[in-house]
């Protein structure tokens, strides 16, 4: 392809080892992005962060440029105007936002005027996409954390629905569950909006079940506690257990706070000191995911509610883990059309999960028909394969602007 056709494509998003909500996706998705022949330069406009640099390193060599813009602060009421600033700066041919409702911030009014900015950035007259992760309209605000009262939740929802109609004002809409696409067309009257593949992250998926490390079997789970993910109920079940006289296990919690409720794990921490044998390993750099998942025996999700497609799903699949979670919203839709299973629990009631952690931990072979089930699902779409799907459509938005500018010429 002729390198004047190739594009540059700008990106707002988290990144590691910034720790801000989709950071993993983000970083598995832009690995993928660098490669393709069809693009030129990467342009990552990124947030602060209080630790850590952003490393082009941990990119692959060889592909297109990256570059990152440090040009946004989670909770900065300004963030609409200094992203429009970045784009303005760089030019980009497209811009390709990765979001869900809380990216921009944990605070109601810095989180719903950052989801202004695809709107502002049309404006410029570039091409906007959005891959939009979740939708107001299936958010459990309370169990979020961003509604305590039912008058909050009222103007959260009001506030929800404006922000929306803001986010369809970009070119394209992407969004991975197919219920979504439905009540976005259903509720706001949208023709751009449009079904993506999550995707898996890419790393040589193993050919099966990998065997598991030496010492106890590590009951693992991963991602940032406090809202709808709470390890109370786990590590009350984890307690039953070992009680019982199997083999000796561990409980890892992987993660760390939700930006919505800092000091949630350290109080947990605290609280459930007398247990033994839990381990709260903190924030986990993208380098070492891979050894949690690896010496984790079952994967478990203590979700009250959910509020979207799950990353960590997937990364259990690609690891051939077995997987614990309630058969509720999303994930009961996205294992359904997937492939992917599990053992299933009631939200919120410690025997439950007890019992259906228990079914995988004693029962090796049970175990293992799990992991391999979900490692292939895993198998089923590469987000390098997702990739290509938002080259495509990124390839039509181009091709329509010139188009526009040849007719007008013309």
């Amino acid at each position: 392809m002729p390198e004047h056709n190739k594009m540059r494509v700008a990106v707002v998003t988290t990144f590691p080892p910034g720790m801000g909500s989709l950071n993993e996706y983000a970083f598995h998705f832009v690995r993928a992005l660098g490669t393709k022949g069809e693009v030129s330069e990467v342009i990552l406009l990124v947030d602060e962060q209080q630790e850590g640099r952003y490393d082009p390193a941990l990119l692959p060599a060889g592909g297109a440029p990256v570059a990152f813009d440090v040009c946004w602060r989670f909770d900065d009421w300004r963030n609409p105007w200094r992203i429009r600033q970045a784009v303005k700066k760089h030019r980009p041919d497209v811009v390709l936002f990765n979001l869900q409702f809380a990216t921009f911030g944990g605070r109601k009014g810095p989180a719903a005027l950052g989801l202004l900015t695809p709107l502002l950035i049309r404006w410029l007259g570039i091409p906007t996409m959005v891959l939009l992760h979740n939708i107001m309209e299936t958010v459990d605000l309370r169990s979020a954390g961003y509604a305590a009262h039912p008058l909050m939740e009222r103007l959260i929802r009001t506030f929800g629905r404006v922000a929306t109609r803001a986010i369809l004002q970009a070119n394209l809409v992407a969004l991975t569950i197919p219920v979504y696409v439905d009540i976005l067309k259903a509720t706001y009257g949208a023709d751009n909006v449009l079904l993506a593949p999550h995707g898996t992250f890419d790393h040589d998926l193993p050919e099966d079940v990998p065997p598991l490390p030496e010492g106890p079997l590590q009951i693992m789970t991963f991602g940032k506690f406090g809202t709808y993910k709470r390890i109370e109920a786990l590590v009350e079940a984890f307690s039953h257990l070992q009680s019982n006289g199997r083999g000796p296990l561990e409980l890892v919690i992987a993660g760390s706070d939700s930006p919505n409720a800092a000091g949630y794990l350290s109080e947990v921490q605290t609280r459930y000191e007398h247990v033994p044998n839990v381990r709260f390993t903190g924030y986990v750099a993208e380098e070492d995911v891979p050894q949690i998942f690896g010496e984790a025996a079952v994967v478990v999700f203590p979700y009250t509610s959910t509020t979207g497609s799950s990353g960590v799903l997937h990364q259990a699949g690609s690891y051939g883990r077995a997987a614990v979670l309630p058969d509720i919203g999303d994930f009961a839709q996205v294992i359904r059309e997937e492939g992917y299973t599990g053992e299933f629990f009631e939200p919120d009631d410690p025997a439950s999960l007890r019992e259906a952690i228990a079914r995988v931990v004693d029962d090796p072979e049970h175990r293992d028909r799990l992991g391999r089930q979900n490692l292939q699902a895993a198998r089923g779409l590469p987000i390098d394969e997702v990739v290509d799907w938002y080259i495509f459509h990124l390839e039509n938005l181009l091709q329509k602007k010139s188009r526009k500018r040849a007719a007008a010429s013309g």
